[in-house]
């Protein structure tokens, strides 16, 4: 990856940090989005939002568990833990 040093004028640097604060951006991430439309390279909306997300620190990865349990275990192990969703629909109705 290459960088890029150039002069701003400080009212467009601090149009281009406003602007990035605003969408939660970086500086960087914007004039780079820029760039790319200038030269006509393909911008990735969903890429885009990606990145934004990522920047933002609003991508969640959960965990993956290293062996998912067996269904039939999983539902073994919660009978008996309480009313069944039908048991209760079925009190009710009999209540009314």
């Amino acid at each position: 990856m290459r960088q890029l040093i150039t002069r701003l004028d400080d009212d467009l640097h601090a149009r281009l940090k406003a602007r990035a604060q605003a969408e939660g951006r970086s500086v960087n991430a914007l004039v780079v989005e820029a760039l790319e439309r200038v030269t006509g390279a393909p911008v990735d909306a969903r890429a885009a939002v990606r990145q934004r997300a990522r920047e933002a620190g609003l991508v969640v990865t959960p965990p993956v568990p290293a062996r998912p349990e067996p269904r039939d275990r999983v539902i073994a192990s919660t009978r008996g833990a309480g009313t069944s969703v039908g048991e209760a629909l079925a009190a009710e109705r009999d209540a009314s």
